[in-house]
């Protein structure tokens, strides 16, 4: 069985997010799907079901368990079938409980996804154990159906956070993301409109490299402030990634990136 490792949000090797691909005519049982998953320890190994040359079902496992929704196995997904297939230029993916994501390629060497917005809700009442996890100043608090989102009065406070990851896993299957307008002007962070981080222990990763799915509630949120129709966005983890992104029509979004190949081999099952 063919697998590949694609670094995501990124144009070079060993930055961005590193992600596992397996394209199949059907499915495997989910014990083994998640096996494999854990074999790899990868944020996540993105499983899609060819349907036809452009539209196919797609599923992502963590280390740990089947994740919902994850934008940076998507755009690993899509960046193989686009290698494979140079002849096509747009995908379909059907998503359970999300409905349809819409790929299609963009210029120098960027792939384009459109999926549909999470718009934050602002949280009145911040729980004390998500308080204690962080170390910076919080400004305010939003929450989507994955995380809480961590609104920080400026860069230095997201670069700087060093959070305590047991006390995270006490909110249970809830996730956090640090966010921040880029205030800073220093040489290499200049070019980007906001900076994020996401810790997600429960999920078998301490703290996700790059994260699509997290944009779809981060863009709603910072784009009446910025005032912007196009918004780069820089996901500040060790390895780093950038994400391209605009909002759509009908609460829908684009997110947009490049990948680099790292590996192609065999597995043996």
């Amino acid at each position: 069985m063919k697998i590949y490792q694609v670094d995501v949000f990124s144009n070079q090797l060993f930055k961005g997010n590193p992600a596992a691909v397996i394209l199949l005519e059907q499915w495997l049982d989910e014990y083994l799907m998640q096996s494999i998953a854990l074999e790899n320890n990868l944020s996540e190994t993105s499983f899609a079901r060819k349907i036809d040359n452009q539209n196919y079902e797609i599923r992502w496992f963590s280390p740990v368990k089947e994740v919902q929704f994850c934008g940076y196995g998507t755009l690993a997904t899509s960046f193989i079938i686009f290698k494979n297939h140079p002849d096509i230029q747009s995908l379909t993916f059907h998503v359970t409980n999300l409905g349809e994501f819409f790929i299609t390629r963009g210029e120098k060497g960027k792939i384009k996804m459109n999926f549909p917005v999470q718009i934050p809700n602002r949280l009145e009442e911040i729980p004390q154990v998500l308080r204690d996890s962080l170390s910076q100043e919080i400004a305010e608090v939003y929450i989507n159906p994955q995380a809480y989102i961590v609104v920080y009065p400026n860069t230095k406070s997201v670069l700087n956070e060093q959070p305590n990851f047991d006390l995270i896993k006490k909110l249970g299957e809830r996730r956090v993301a640090i966010t921040s307008l880029n205030d800073t002007v220093d040489e290499g962070l200049a070019e980007f409109d906001l900076v994020s981080r996401y810790f997600t222990p429960s999920m078998g990763i301490d703290e996700d490299p790059v994260t699509g799915s997290l944009h779809t509630s981060l863009i709603p949120l910072w784009q009446p402030l910025l005032k912007k129709e196009n918004i780069v966005a820089y996901q500040a983890s060790k390895r780093g990634g950038v994400l391209y992104c605009k909002l759509l029509e009908n609460d829908r979004i684009e997110v947009a990136g490049e990948c680099r190949l790292y590996l192609e081999g065999e597995i043996f099952i």
